[in-house]
């Protein structure tokens, strides 16, 4: 497949960093094609531009994100490697989706400005990878992983209808032990392994 991995992380030594290294490294070793966009590496600018959003009901200016547009609208596959930060997505990520998944790209507006009609078709499979600083309860039973229902619900739910998100969440990642992060990692190559080529 076409796999695209979206890294948002700033630092190079950081655990999403890792991650992102061993999902590349199994993308490829599966017989997978691997586009990667690293989104702090390019300094990409994550705020829609008063262009990109005055555009947006008419035919939307994406030719400042016409690369990234280009990937998305090419990948069978996505990953996501991010951390979660106050229980949401790092700006770079969110400014991403604003920006490159706009209308005429990700999705279609109805006549009446009521629902949207998906347009990522190709996109297949999903997987978010995310380290969170949190304990496993507080995301889950105090927040009802908030991330997970935006990008599930929202994003795929109204762009990408046909695709299958498998939803990969670190915890507690300040206190992890070596096999905490070997087992971790073991699962998200187990994920992949699943994909068809």
């Amino acid at each position: 497949m076409k796999c695209l991995v979206v890294i948002s992380h700033p630092l190079h030594g950081s655990l999403c960093r890792h991650l992102s290294e061993k999902v590349v490294e199994q993308l490829i070793h599966s017989g997978h094609s691997v586009v990667i966009e690293d989104l702090y590496d390019q300094e990409f600018d994550p705020a829609l531009s008063t262009n990109e959003r005055g555009s947006f009901y008419d035919v939307y200016d994406a030719s400042r994100v016409a690369e990234q547009v280009k990937h998305l609208q090419e990948a069978e596959a996505l990953v996501l490697v991010f951390p979660t930060w106050w229980f949401g997505f790092p700006a770079i990520l969110k400014g991403w989706f604003d920006r490159v998944w706009g209308p005429g790209i990700a999705f279609d507006h109805s006549s009446d400005l009521g629902s949207i009609t998906p347009r990522l078709n190709a996109l297949r499979h999903v997987m978010a990878v995310t380290t969170l600083g949190s304990p496993w309860w507080v995301d889950r039973l105090v927040m009802r992983q908030p991330v997970k229902r935006v990008l599930k619900l929202a994003l795929l739910g109204g762009c990408a209808r046909r695709s299958k998100l498998e939803f990969l969440s670190l915890y507690n990642c300040e206190k992890l032990t070596e096999g905490d992060v070997q087992g971790f990692g073991k699962k998200v190559t187990q994920t992949i392994d699943r994909w068809p080529v």
